[in-house]
């Protein structure tokens, strides 16, 4: 019943790791698609250069 119980066990592991490793890699595909937007639609300076549109 022990072993039974060790493999259930680690199969619902193994299965909420996928889960949570596939949501990541969704999140990782949003951030990547906001920041290309970001640097593609930046603004100009009053010089006529490109500005940082971000703060760091």
């Amino acid at each position: 019943m022990v072993p039974i119980l060790l493999v259930l066990l680690l199969v619902l592991i193994l299965f909420g790791a996928g889960f949570a490793v596939k949501i990541l890699w969704w999140i990782a595909i949003a951030v990547l698609v906001i920041w290309l937007l970001g640097f593609l639609m930046r603004g100009t300076t009053g010089t006529g250069g490109r500005s940082r549109w971000y703060r760091w």
